[in-house]
């Protein structure tokens, strides 16, 4: 951890004005898979807290100073489920907040913790958009004032992530801590050919990067994390083949022609998954600079390259790990774990089919689900 606060590994997205990196998202996403490649779990939660670090360009500086200021500093949120909806209820100064929140990724080093909410009138009813949506906000409060289960993550993969669930009951949250929900501004979340009247009203960090979406952020990075345990498969592969002879073989595994077949194919598959989301950034890093906005047909390819990087590195692990034979399953040698953790990551939304149909809903001429569009 030391190591970690000293690189600024978890202030990459951070602004400057809090000692923070500001990275492009193409470098952040680098940045993580090169974790990744040593340990998917570190990786992992420095991606789920610079999605969740994206509060700090829309609350007050001072705000801002206190939850990120500190060299080691880290804030994150888990998930809420809806079932039953986490609540806010307005009082005097601010909310009184009740939830329950899973997937806490990176919660145990972290200092601060959010929570999505729905906010709700005095009587305690949900507010609801024209469209029919919940009205929400980010609530940020200190980890000191949550209930912590850290015996809800017991799981196959990903195991160093603690991603346990977490809860308050009656909290007062003071107005000043509260952000837009999900720190993904509305004009970064309408449909194509859609602009808000008064664009993120929110916001107080000029800098490019905040042109972009926690969104995006959330995607670049979580995905990146397959690719660094892929890479680190396929190394690892090679070494292996470079001195294993199967007992039940003819020829040691360098020198069978399809196990080469086997480690070229993995390389390609890699090197084009990584490369098509780097440039894809820089394109919308491009499109900032030039009208303030990423588009909405990169926002779709953007979609497509997170989910496809991850199916890319899922494919590249199980054809390594099968070709590995015997030595893969046991914990001695790096191939169980990162099989595990590639399969735990592939469970994760950002992986879902559904992300994909999306995409092919704008080709086709439809209305695209903006659930999880960057």
């Amino acid at each position: 951890m030391d190591a970690l606060h000293e690189a600024k590994m978890f202030r990459t997205v951070l602004p400057r004005s809090v000692g923070g990196a500001e990275l492009n998202p193409a470098t952040h996403a680098q940045v993580v898979a090169a974790i990744a490649e040593g340990d998917a779990s570190a990786a992992w939660c420095i991606a789920q807290s610079a999605c969740a670090a994206m509060a700090a360009a829309y609350v007050e500086p001072h705000i801002a100073q206190e939850v990120f200021g500190e060299r080691d500093s880290v804030f994150t949120f888990g998930f809420a489920s809806g079932n039953p909806p986490c609540l806010a209820i307005p009082v005097e100064g601010g909310w009184k907040v009740d939830g329950t929140w899973a997937f806490g990724s990176a919660n145990r080093i972290s200092r601060w913790l959010g929570g999505h909410c729905r906010l709700c009138g005095e009587d305690g009813t949900p507010l609801q958009h024209p469209n029919g949506r919940f009205v929400e906000r980010t609530m940020i409060f200190p980890r000191s004032a949550t209930t912590v289960r850290d015996d809800t993550w017991d799981v196959m993969g990903l195991v160093g992530t603690g991603s346990d669930t977490y809860s308050v009951t009656d909290l007062f949250v003071p107005t000043e801590y509260s952000v837009v929900p999900r720190v993904s501004a509305r004009d970064q979340q309408l449909p194509d050919g859609e602009r808000a009247a008064e664009p993120e009203p929110e916001r107080r960090e000029s800098g490019i990067l905040y042109r972009h979406s926690m969104q995006l952020v959330a995607t670049v990075g979580l995905s990146s994390v397959a690719i660094g345990i892929a890479q680190a498969t396929l190394d690892a592969f090679i070494a292996l083949a470079k001195k294993k002879a199967p007992s039940n073989a003819n020829l040691s595994l360098r020198d069978d022609t399809w196990v080469q077949a086997r480690i070229a194919q993995a390389d390609s598959k890699l090197c084009s998954a990584r490369a098509w989301l780097v440039q894809l950034l820089n394109d919308a890093w491009d499109e900032c600079v030039t009208s303030g906005e990423v588009s909405f047909a990169t926002r779709i390819k953007l979609r497509q390259a997170g989910t496809h990087q991850i199916d890319s590195s899922r494919e590249v692990v199980d054809v390594l790990f099968r070709e590995a034979g015997a030595t893969a399953i046991f914990t001695s040698n790096p191939f169980e774990r990162r099989f595990r953790d590639v399969h735990t990551v592939s469970a994760q939304v950002q992986a879902s089919i559904a992300r994909m149909q999306s995409a092919g809903q704008y080709y086709l001429g439809l209305t695209p689900q903006l659930i999880l569009i960057p």
